[in-house]
């Protein structure tokens, strides 16, 4: 079992910039692709960014190319999603995943672990 807490969510005006952090507990994260998904009120859960367990390769979603990045610190159990150039569109609940190693990243199906989700909000 893993755990997922994120935290880092918040109220911002469009154009700032906000860091996500999720920490895993129970079996460490080391050996799990990890991902951040977001869904908006009224809208589908929607991928956003994914890492591959050894960190080395990350993808993006169209939306968020070039504004959002992610990393992990595998020594802290921790992944972040560094939020930039934020905009009203953006505003959702993000929700930090946790998957095995196999398969594609964009599909959250594939992930067995989730937290609870963090709301982020970006003013006009």
């Amino acid at each position: 079992q893993v755990q997922l807490v994120e935290s880092g969510g918040g109220l911002v005006q469009a154009g700032g910039s906000l860091r996500l952090s999720c920490a895993a507990s129970g079996r460490a994260n080391i050996m799990y692709d990890m991902g951040w998904f977001r869904q908006a009120p009224g809208k589908e859960r929607e991928f956003v960014a994914a890492s591959r367990w050894s960190g080395k390769a990350t993808y993006y979603s169209d939306s968020v190319k070039g504004r959002f990045t992610i990393s992990r610190d595998n020594a802290k159990n921790t992944v972040y999603l560094q939020m930039n150039s934020l905009k009203p569109e953006d505003t959702a609940v993000y929700y930090c995943a946790a998957k095995v190693p196999t398969g594609p990243l964009g599909v959250s199906a594939n992930y067995g672990y989730w937290g609870q989700g963090t709301q982020v909000t970006v003013s006009s």
